[in-house]
């Protein structure tokens, strides 16, 4: 488990996180939400132990990340940044990056890696694009090619920074199924997301963030029952039951 503990960070002297405490769970999808420029990608990528901690600290597994090798943070927690590179490879190549961390130098590849690219290529819904080099790809099969790398990581702690830009809605839901699934296997993943609709039906848990402060979290019927998104959004978020379940507006 992946715990944030009044954690602070920045670029430079810019502070971006003010002190923000916060539980990654395995089992569990939490969507983290908020406003452009409230520092929802700073928190990724400093619990990934990419982004520099001014303060607090990240704990994976009880373990401070400062304590913790890069080789042996990527074993636990799997990041999927907003912004990637278009390296002229195949996306089953790219997938195969995914397994660096558990290979020594020089890198040699054994059937059990090849087995987990196999795996992450059909839940990322990448095998039809498995061949196909990355600059010729869409934004969205893009997407999915990164999500493949991620989910070949096989860790215990999934982070995604906006899964679904750019995709269809059939694979937006997809995406949100495939993080369901393997919540169900006992992983945390942990998703920064823009629909706030998508994210209230799907999501086990939100946290919703506006300039670098935690303001809320808690289960969709809390956040939405103590009114936050409407605060930190400055709309106004509506609810209404179906026969399919609660389904979320904005009026």
């Amino acid at each position: 488990m992946i715990e944030l503990r009044s954690l602070r960070s920045g670029y430079g002297a810019r502070e971006v996180l003010h002190g923000i405490s916060l539980d990654f769970r395995p089992g569990e999808v939490l969507v983290i939400a908020g406003p452009n420029g409230c520092g929802k990608s700073t928190l990724l990528r400093a619990a990934a132990g990419i982004g520099e901690v001014t303060g607090g600290e990240v704990l994976i597994d009880g373990a401070p990340t400062a304590s913790l090798s890069a080789r042996q943070i990527a074993q636990k927690c799997a990041y999927m940044p907003q912004d990637r590179p278009a390296p002229s490879i195949s996306v089953r190549r790219m997938a195969l990056h995914g397994r660096f961390p558990y290979l020594s130098y020089p890198r040699r590849y054994r059937p059990e890696d090849y087995a987990a690219v196999e795996r992450a290529l059909e839940r990322a819904g990448a095998l039809d694009i498995a061949d196909t080099p990355i600059p010729e790809l869409s934004g969205g099969q893009r997407q999915r090619a990164y999500l493949a790398m991620a989910l070949a990581q096989e860790a215990d702690t999934l982070l995604m920074d906006e899964p679904t830009a750019f995709l269809d809605i059939s694979y937006q839901i997809a995406v949100m199924d495939t993080a369901r699934s393997l919540a169900r296997e006992g992983r945390a993943v942990v998703m920064v997301l823009h629909d706030i609709c998508l994210a209230l039906r799907r999501a086990d848990r939100l946290a919703v963030m506006c300039a670098g402060e935690l303001l809320a979290e808690g289960t969709p019927a809390e956040i939405y029952g103590c009114g936050v998104i409407d605060r930190a959004f400055n709309v106004t978020l509506r609810r209404v039951d179906t026969p399919d379940g609660e389904q979320y507006y904005f009026a």
